[in-house]
């Protein structure tokens, strides 16, 4: 403890604190501790505090060192008292008396020419010590005396003791008011810091607090916290809902028995679109929809061109000699199994067998000198669509396509089913969705459009069979030995590629107009009514149609069921959510597509999201996620919340990441033009997303067929089929929940930045080339880079917005919302280039597009050309259209970037 003293105000005062007054500069002061018990003194500026210079041993313990010259004797000695010492009730005047011969060597002038009582004497207006009588623990008392000028003071001193503060009334002695006064006015600066600090750190709490409703820093800000996923509902006296609240509420209504008995009954109807049977379907599950807690249900009906089958001319196969005429007719074991959409007529020609019939195979089979042009394929089942191997073959100049499915391509062994030898597996052949006849524009009520086709028809006839039929056609076959990659498992060995005996392929297969119907109902959002989180599943099959829509329309109608009952319990989510059931899908999604053509410029303003319950369950083994790069972080989300069917214990995330650590190459799959999502993506803009639970190895052999029942389905899945459909259904429904229902929408906006490197990584190994014609991408680089730009600006707004604020919530979503419209070329038209999409369309304007063409600077060998190449087949690199495809990709990406910024003025473009 220190006692400080103030010799300009000559006031030396028992009080701890004491500081001089304004304007004195100087003091000194000395105390003791009993833990130390030494004896210490210090002189410095006592403006704003006592600086402590050393320590001063106790004098019991030996000599001391010699003063500093500069210390005032007097200051020291009134500082020895022994009445400034109250811890060392032993320390009297022989204590003074051992320094007197330190300050008698340090100041030996003021000691012999000033005597020391007079040096110690108070002046006047001094505070005076008077001794208590009786014991040395009394009461200390002050007297305040004015003397005259001369006036003899005391010459001796009295044993002491000081004491801290007093309680209010323990004493009548009279207080110092100044010093009082001088003691606020030194304390307000630190009260007022101090409630300024609180009241700071209460706010900053409060806010930290406030601002947790809002999204979690990093990298993932899109996701919002669970803690504030909630709605106050008006109806119910249940009050806030709580994510967990709503995963709970949503998981008790969902029904595992349902989902089975939906599907027995589904794939046991009669589904054709266009059949009797469908219209009955249609009624029924209509009837279902106004039974349920819906805002809203109806339906509408397009007039579409179909393609069947003639009964009375049914397609063949036949074998044509060396004169042209027809020889032997090849078995078609399953007649009434075509194409949709193949070119009606005959073709003739030498057979070829081309694998699976992609462009780098009919590039090989060419550089081995098996020429395609002119002649029949033979072409294997899978790796791509029906669609895609008929248009390759066009390009090539072929004269028609067989499709057979090779066993080699379906599970193998004793406990796996496995397609029968004498199955055709059907499927369309319309590079496209939509109807074909009215491309751009949507059929309703059979209202005349221009005579126009969509392009994506062909021009060359094609027709499925059977392997066994297949079989009969490579034993025929001569020249090369096939590679062995080609090789397959039919009873032929090896595989030759051919040229074999001529064939004659005639399809006769008659277009209809056909009413197809699309069945809605719609639960309104409570605060974003105008958009619009969508699920739709294909209705219609040609066949049993067990795996092919009958469990993705069982999961529509149980989700249907699950969130009316949660509306039921107070559930009302923020954005409406519209359930589909569309016809006309085994044609190549031509309900989806029509409703899209029909209501496209309203659609892109409103839908949120699209999820297609296609396909959903075709094996238990791998989960696969098609969708669009704004969905990924989400759908990882919820891979983390949804318990796996067939591993007790684990998550469908740690399923999927128990053989590969990298999620993404595990699940995540560009959207396939056969999916009704594409279409949503590709055409409208709007990011959707297609799960499938897969074998591990071949795909499902059924699909397609007259073979896809529900029994060969739950054999597959070795009775586990209700177990797989019900994490579908978990999936889907905690994905609407977390989109409708989520303040800000859980789209990761940033990702596309990603894609956009990923693609022009592969250029960059021909930035040399480009170099030399005097070409550059940097262009490309400049509107990525604007891009990311944009979305980490958005970001940083997002995550220091008020999430209270809805006007300024609902502006973010908005924008949010339209990003994968943004990737919509504006520079082609919708009719001419239906899939605008620069990174998932078909067509010059896209990424893909400019990758071929570039390869064109180094194409040599097989498999040098893409598949958008292949209209420039033989051009060879052309700089205007490169400089064409390059505006046409940088100007999209930078105004999607644009509008990402927001307003005009925050944008700030260098052209």
């Amino acid at each position: 403890m220190w006692h400080r003293y103030s010799p300009a105000a000559q006031n030396f005062s028992p009080n701890l604190d004491c500081r001089a007054q304004e304007g004195h500069e100087h003091g000194a002061a000395l105390g003791s501790t009993p833990e130390s018990g030494k004896i210490a003194w210090g002189w410095g500026t006592l403006r704003p505090s006592l600086q402590v210079l050393s320590p001063l041993p106790n004098p019991k313990a030996g000599p001391s060192p010699s003063l500093p010259p500069t210390l005032p004797p007097s200051l020291l000695l009134g500082a020895l008292s022994p009445a400034l010492c109250p811890w060392h009730p032993e320390v009297t005047d022989p204590v003074i008396a051992r320094f007197l011969p330190i300050l008698q060597a340090s100041f030996p002038d003021f000691m012999s020419t000033t005597p020391l009582q007079q040096r110690l004497s108070p002046g006047p207006s001094q505070t005076i010590y008077k001794r208590v009588e009786g014991t040395q623990q009394g009461p200390l008392e002050e007297e305040e005396e004015d003397r005259e000028e001369g006036t003899e003071p005391p010459a001796h001193f009295f044993p002491m003791e000081l004491r801290g503060p007093e309680p209010l009334g323990s004493r009548p002695a009279r207080q110092n008011p100044r010093l009082w006064a001088a003691a606020g006015r030194r304390a307000t600066p630190y009260l007022v810091l101090t409630a300024l600090l609180i009241f700071t750190g209460a706010f900053l709490l409060g806010y930290v607090v406030f601002r947790g409703s809002c999204q979690a820093c990093g990298d993932d800000v899109m996701v919002v916290s669970e803690d504030m996923n909630h709605e106050l509902s008006p109806d119910s006296h249940q009050g806030t809902l709580y994510w967990s609240d709503l995963q709970a509420m949503f998981l008790r209504h969902l029904g595992e028995g349902r989902l089975e008995d939906t599907i027995r009954q589904t794939s046991l109807r009669e589904r054709v679109a266009g059949s009797a049977g469908m219209a009955a379907l249609v009624q029924d599950l209509r009837a279902v929809l106004l039974s349920q807690k819906l805002d809203h249900v109806w339906m509408d009906t397009h007039y579409v061109g179909l393609q069947f089958p003639d009964p009375a001319h049914p397609n063949a196969l036949h074998w044509v000699d060396a004169a042209g005429k027809h020889g032997e007719q090849l078995p078609l074991e399953d007649p009434d199994v075509y194409c949709p959409y193949s070119a009606t007529g005959n073709a003739t020609g030498e057979l070829v067998y081309a694998h699976y019939g992609r462009p780098e195979d009919l590039q090989d089979l060419r550089a081995r000198g098996v020429e395609p042009k002119g002649r029949l394929l033979l072409v294997r089942l899978g790796v791509i669509n029906f669609a895609q191997k008929v248009a390759s073959a066009q390009d090539f100049g072929a004269q028609g396509v067989l499709i057979y499915p090779d066993p080699a391509d379906f599970s193998q062994g004793p406990h796996k089913l496995s397609l029968s030898s004498h199955r055709a597996v059907y499927g369309h052949v319309h590079l496209g969705t939509g109807d074909p006849y009215t491309p751009g524009f949507p059929s309703f009520n059979q209202t005349q459009f221009p005579p126009v086709q969509s392009s994506g028809l062909p021009s060359i006839p094609a027709q499925p069979i059977s392997a066994d039929t297949a079989s009969l056609l490579l034993r025929k076959l001569e020249g090369p030995v096939a590679p062995q990659e080609w090789q397959g498992h039919l009873p032929v060995s090896p595989y030759r590629l051919g040229p074999g005996p001529g064939l004659h392929l005639g399809v006769n297969n008659h277009r209809a107009s056909t009413p197809i119907s699309n069945i809605f109902g719609c639960i309104e959002g409570r605060s974003e009514p105008d958009h619009y989180v969508v699920i739709g599943a294909q209705r219609d099959a040609w066949g049993p149609g067990a795996a092919r829509s009958a469990v993705g329309t069982a999961i529509l109608l149980e989700l249907v069921r699950t969130f009316s009952s949660m509306v039921s319990n107070g559930f009302r989510p923020r954005r409406s959510l519209l359930f589909i059931s569309w016809d006309g899908g085994d044609f190549g999604s031509v309900g989806s597509m029509e409703w899209l053509e029909g209501y496209l410029s309203v659609l892109h303003l409103k839908a949120v999201v699209y999820v297609s319950l296609d396909n959903a369950v075709l094996g238990d083994d791998k989960f696969h996620a098609k969708t669009s790069p704004l969905l990924i972080s989400l759908i990882e989300n919820i891979l983390k919340q949804v318990d796996s069917p067939n591993r007790s214990g684990q998550t469908l995330f740690e399923q999927v990441v128990f053989n590969n650590h990298s999620w993404e190459a595990e699940v995540i799959r560009p959207l396939p033009m056969d999916s009704s999502a594409y279409s949503f993506t590709a055409f409208a803009g709007v990011p959707a997303v297609e799960f499938s639970f897969m074998e591990d190895g071949p795909m499902y052999p059924f699909l397609h067929t007259k073979d896809d029942t529900y029994e060969n389905l739950h054999r597959v899945l070795r009775g586990r089929l209700p177990a797989v459909a019900q994490a579908v259904a978990q999936l889907a429904g905690q994905l609407l929940i977390r989109l409708s229902h989520d303040h800000l929408l859980p789209l990761d906006f940033g990702r596309y930045g990603d894609v956009v490197l990923r693609h022009i990584g592969s250029l960059n190994e021909f930035s040399g080339d480009l170099k030399a014609r005097g070409l550059t991408l940097q262009w490309v680089y400049s509107a990525r880079g604007d891009y990311i730009r944009a979305a980490e600006k958005l970001r940083k707004e997002i995550y220091s917005s008020e999430e209270s604020d809805e006007r300024l919530t609902r502006m973010y979503n908005v924008r949010i919302m339209r990003v994968e419209f943004y990737f919509l070329s504006q520079y082609v038209s919708a009719a001419d280039s239906p899939f605008r999409h620069i990174f998932l369309g078909r067509g010059d304007h896209t990424l893909g597009a400019l990758v071929d063409h570039v390869r064109l600077l180094r194409s040599s060998g097989p498999g040098a050309l893409g598949e958008e190449a292949q209209v420039a087949r033989g051009l060879g690199f052309q700089e205007s259209r490169f400089r064409r495809q390059l505006a046409l990709l940088t100007w999209t990406l930078q105004g999607a970037a644009n509008a990402l910024s927001g307003d005009v003025w925050n944008i700030d473009n260098n052209f």
